[in-house]
């Protein structure tokens, strides 16, 4: 009976969740490990651990040789975490039914069994100094490997496509395989079931080392904690984003080096446009690190805390509502009239399957507002926003 491998999840400084910005600019990942603060993992760190470790679960009962008795039991007692709900769990069971989807294609591939590996510890430290990770799926088969990986959260759209840290993820995999099987491709996929985004990117395989090889000066000089500041759209997780010379001075010097003291002419605007998202960003990312020093006791001059403006609420609506009835009060005079619950409540009441085959034909996802961005981004080109816009007014 195979257990489940909880593999170390220890940090390494050159971690290939960060290889993005330590790549981009190599100096953030030794001054930004250094700034970076200790204390209890986020709220949605643990969520995404669990929903790891349950996917574990079900591969180890699908393909490790778990019993059904020991399953069960198992399951039972993840069920008892904070962090359990059939919500988790369905978007848990999609991950786990589009992986197993791919270990059916790789068995389909040869006539010998596939290799498969979950949660293992793979080290790329022949590329990024004391560099490894931990890959979610690996799976081989005829000659052809494949890394997964599941992204739980629901903030950020995340891509396989040239995605640095899935790379590094394959050049631990190669390492760790290419002594006893013959790799000649290697496909790097993302799963993002809570977003519904599915992403794969293949590289052959000497395409794969030889970036591997091209990285290595930069991971070094990462290492090191040498090199250039270079702020830009990889500052997002950065331990030091609010207070990095090199992002204030680019946000900031960016206005002052315009021609015109007073207005902008129109090539100066069109610069401008592609540099206003990160400068709301930077201002957020300041403004947040400021209020949370000074929780902690640090004075800015001419600065204070105050209590910000609350919304009053019950603390026990049966409570309220039974007080009420009891003045003599009828129902319909403090009770809201009932209201269909959102897609999300009911996929969560009824399940997800039920809602989709009883109601797929009244859902729909009406098209997202225009919105202005580099002719380099995939979407395609409205015919003009004000046409969209007048679409969608007369719809309603």
């Amino acid at each position: 009976m195979a257990a489940i491998n909880h593999t170390d999840r220890a940090h390494a400084l050159l971690s290939a969740s960060a290889a993005k910005r330590w790549l981009a600019c190599p100096p953030s990942a030794r001054i930004g490990d250094k700034h970076e603060k200790g204390g209890p993992p986020s709220v949605y760190a643990l969520e995404g651990t669990f929903a790891h470790e349950l996917s574990e679960l079900h591969f180890a009962h699908m393909y490790e040789g778990m019993t059904k008795r020991t399953f069960n039991s198992r399951l039972k007692k993840m069920k008892e975490s904070e962090f359990y709900d059939e919500e988790l769990h369905d978007y848990v069971m999609e991950y786990v039914g589009m992986v197993e989807e791919r270990i059916n294609v790789a068995k389909a591939r040869s006539d010998m069994q596939p290799v498969l590996m979950f949660e293992e510890r793979l080290d790329y430290s022949s590329y990024a100094p004391e560099g490894f990770g931990t890959g979610d799926v690996i799976v081989y088969s005829g000659g052809h490997l494949e890394i997964i990986d599941l992204k739980f959260g629901k903030g950020v759209e995340v891509s396989a496509d040239n995605n640095p840290q899935l790379k590094l993820y394959a050049l631990g995999a190669v390492d760790l395989l290419d002594m006893i099987h013959d790799i000649d491709t290697v496909s790097m996929t993302i799963i993002q079931p809570r977003l519904n985004n599915f992403s794969t990117f293949e590289m052959d395989h000497g395409e794969l080392v030889e970036w591997g090889q091209s990285i290595r000066p930069t991971a070094q000089l990462a290492f090191e904690g040498k090199g250039e500041f270079n702020p830009g759209e990889h500052c997002q997780f950065c331990p030091i984003k609010a207070t990095c010379k090199a992002r204030a001075e680019k946000v900031t010097g960016y206005v002052k080096d315009m021609k015109e003291p007073y207005l902008l002419d129109k090539e100066e605007m069109a610069d401008l446009l592609y540099e206003v998202d990160e400068i709301a960003k930077w201002a957020k990312d300041v403004k947040a690190f400021a209020q949370e020093q000074a929780l902690d006791g640090v004075e800015y001059e001419g600065w204070k805390l105050v209590e910000g403006r609350s919304l009053r609420k019950y603390t026990d609506e049966d409570a309220v509502a039974q007080r009420l009835q009891e003045e003599g009060l009828k129902d319909e005079e403090f009770f809201d009239k009932p209201k269909l619950l959102s897609i999300s409540k009911l996929e969560k009441a009824i399940g997800k399957k039920t809602v989709s085959e009883l109601l797929s034909d009244y859902i729909t996802k009406p098209p997202g507002k225009p919105a202005l961005v580099p002719e380099s981004d995939k979407r395609p080109a409205m015919n003009s926003a004000t046409d969209e816009f007048e679409v969608i007014e007369d719809g309603d």
